[in-house]
């Protein structure tokens, strides 16, 4: 893609998410995360009525009399955009990609975290992390975001959601809201998630196409691993092998959607044929 083809493309996406995010998410983010998160403001005497949980006891300690944390809410937050960029995001039997909606999408709430003027930062994950850049404010920022979802190329193909988790707890020393974008075609990170989500908000926004849910007879068909790139022949005549297919589609969607609720985790499913407008309302809705 050359640097003009590239620019037209951020355009187009700037011009439709920058809309939707300012006149209909804007207010529904801010509703939603702002004041959620605490930070530490000062110590000060022990009072009748102060929760004792918020002692601090190593200055109790010091000056051998009670002492407590003062909080205040924060009124800056960090939104992180965890993207899938394996090989299995290059699918699509409708009219996109999975990898255009994730771009659209990770966009929209972008330009919606700008506007509150918070920061915003972009983790690209394949089954290692392929691309980390830092939180930061403004627009010259989310549009690089842009310009990096549409353009990077990876050096893998394969996923690895747990590797990504890690990274970030570490990397990510103070709360974040967390968004993380992907198929799930991927499973054993239910471990990683729960550190993350004890320390972060986290939402798994989970896209995918209707093929991925069940496979049409259409007799013997070559099918590829468009993580591996393992090809083999599949007879979908078989009911059996439709029957399994299904199946197998049903325990991962499974797994995710246990994952991300027992560590306490926002969970939302997007079909690229569906609007993602209404799905991402409706989320925000429901959390407000």
């Amino acid at each position: 893609m050359d640097t003009k083809e590239l620019l037209k493309k951020v355009r187009k996406i700037e011009i439709k998410t920058r809309r939707l995010s300012d006149h209909i998410f804007g207010g529904e983010y801010h509703s939603t995360f702002k004041g959620r998160g605490m930070t530490f403001s000062e110590v000060r005497q022990y009072q009748f009525g102060d929760d004792v949980r918020n002692i601090d006891w190593n200055v109790t300690a010091r000056y051998n009399e009670p002492y407590i944390k003062v909080f205040e809410e924060e009124r800056e937050l960090t939104m992180m955009l965890m993207v899938d960029v394996s090989g299995s995001e290059f699918f699509g039997t409708t009219n996109q990609f999975k990898k255009e909606i994730i771009t659209e999408i990770s966009a929209t709430l972008a330009f919606s975290a700008m506007q509150n003027n918070d920061k915003v930062g972009l983790l690209l994950f394949s089954d290692e992390v392929e691309l980390y850049i830092p939180p930061k404010k403004g627009k010259s920022h989310v549009l690089r975001i842009i310009r990096e979802l549409l353009e990077f190329k990876p050096k893998s193909n394969k996923t690895n959601i747990a590797e990504a988790l890690k990274y970030l707890t570490n990397v990510m020393k103070k709360k974040a809201i967390v968004f993380v974008l992907s198929d799930f075609i991927d499973d054993d990170y239910v471990k990683t998630l729960k550190i993350t989500g004890n320390k972060h908000d986290v939402t798994g926004i989970r896209i995918y196409d209707e093929r991925e849910e069940n496979i049409p007879n259409l007799g013997m068909v070559q099918m590829e691993d468009a993580e591996t790139g393992k090809l083999q022949l599949v007879n979908t005549q078989s009911k059996s092998v439709r029957m399994a297919y299904g199946e197998h589609h049903r325990q991962r969607v499974k797994y995710f959607q246990e994952s991300f609720t027992k560590s306490g985790c926002g969970v939302l499913n997007c079909r690229v044929d569906e609007s993602y407008v209404k799905k991402l309302l409706g989320y925000f809705k429901r959390r407000g």
